[in-house]
């Protein structure tokens, strides 16, 4: 994203909904990547959930990664 990351409304806006909720970070590092989640299943069952965030601040969905490892079936030894 680089600099056109900062031009971008939704970065603003999660911006200060995090200064809001007092989300104090060091603000240190690269800062220019960007996140992401993933639940991966046992054996093959494979990638269950993927979040990939689009802009900074992008928020996964905590009711959608706990329903992703719900469906994580243990593997037989």
């Amino acid at each position: 994203m680089m600099m056109s990351g900062f031009f971008r409304l939704g970065v603003w806006q999660n911006f200060f909904r995090a200064w809001k909720s007092g989300y104090s970070g060091n603000l240190e590092g690269e800062g220019f990547t960007l996140g992401g989640v993933y639940v991966i299943g046992a054996g093959k069952q494979g990638v269950l959930l993927e979040h990939r965030e689009k802009e900074f601040g992008d928020k996964v969905s905590l009711p959608s990664v706990l329903e992703a490892a719900e469906k994580i079936e243990p593997q037989a030894s």
